[in-house]
């Protein structure tokens, strides 16, 4: 006998209201998500993107639902968004509302740290005040934050971008750029700002003078916050959040755990964090949740530093950029 499909094979929903009323909806819907592809993150080594990659060494990260992609630079970051193959990143918030401008819909969905220090300007010995670098080659990774801590940096010392001779380059070519004199400075941040202070280098500016204006967050594609991937965006961020735990409750072992990856010495492993403020869940809560989040006063003005620099040509509405509800309650 020939069967009739038309006849034969439930709708999908009709097969999902009769697992309901079997009480089998919350098993379908964990098959669902086996079924789909996992949530696709690119991210740089960064130690406040660091826990995300110890939660996926560890095993805290399920593979099966959350795929990290490690990337050379946040340049490779955005890349990669913009061809398609990411379903998010982690980036800076300059870096999130750049990829807007470009017509990559992002939208936050959790904080990793604000940097307080951790991004900086270093030069060799002999430059030793914000103003020596004019007419000086300063290495920068131009459409990354990088760009935006030379803004503030030439701003500071009363100078403008003509002043300077800017060396394109990512974060992966520093250490070479700097060991073979292409430059003779470098707006960098860690794991390699430890490196090259402990090669000499003379701190000119740093991340302390832009309170609350360079902030990293995992962004996902607004398109990609539907129910298939809510689950894996909650799993993510509740990784991270166990990885931070871990440092906070046994910093040497989590220094230990993540040296290689940050390619420091494990003693040095602690100071690469001093720069950085690293929110918890409650304070994720306070940065990103209610009607006028926290955040977004401060992304009002980044938005508008952007558009006086022209790192975007057109302001941000900031329409769906924050969006808290994949955030773990707090019980």
């Amino acid at each position: 006998m020939v069967l009739n499909p038309e006849k034969t094979l439930l709708t999908r929903r009709q097969f999902i209201t009769q697992l309901s009323a079997l009480g089998l909806l919350p098993l379908f819907s964990g098959c669902e998500a086996i079924f789909s592809k996992p949530l696709s993150i690119a991210a740089h080594a960064w130690p406040g993107y660091e826990f995300m990659f110890l939660a996926m060494r560890e095993n805290w990260l399920d593979k099966n639902q959350v795929a990290l992609i490690e990337t050379r630079s946040a340049t490779d970051s955005l890349q990669k968004l913009k061809a398609g193959q990411a379903d998010g990143a982690a980036l800076t918030m300059d870096e999130i509302l750049t990829a807007r401008s470009e017509g990559v819909a992002l939208s936050i969905v959790s904080i990793f740290n604000i940097s307080a220090g951790a991004d900086m300007l270093l030069a060799f010995p002999g430059i030793n005040r914000l103003t020596d670098i004019k007419g000086k080659r300063i290495g920068v990774e131009e459409g990354s934050v990088s760009s935006l801590i030379l803004h503030k940096a030439l701003e500071a010392a009363d100078l403008s971008s003509t002043d300077i001779i800017k060396v394109p380059l990512t974060i992966a070519d520093h250490l070479d750029a700097w060991k073979n004199q292409q430059v003779d400075a470098l707006v960098t941040y860690e794991p390699v700002a430890s490196q090259l202070l402990a090669d000499g280098a003379v701190k000119l500016f740093d991340s302390r003078s832009t309170p609350n204006l360079i902030v990293d967050a995992l962004a996902v594609r607004t398109d990609r916050l539907k129910v298939s991937y809510r689950q894996a965006i909650m799993h993510l961020i509740e990784a991270h959040f166990k990885g931070l735990y871990h440092l906070n409750t046994n910093p040497q072992d989590a220094s230990y755990r993540m040296a290689k990856h940050l390619n420091l010495p494990p003693k040095n492993v602690l100071n690469a964090y001093k720069g950085l403020v690293l929110p918890d869940l409650i304070n994720n809560h306070r940065l990103l949740s209610g009607n006028k989040p926290v955040l977004l006063e401060s992304a009002t003005h980044l938005n508008k530093v952007l558009l006086q620099i022209g790192k975007i040509n057109r302001s941000d509405t900031l329409n769906n950029l924050i969006d808290s509800s994949f955030l773990p309650t707090i019980l």
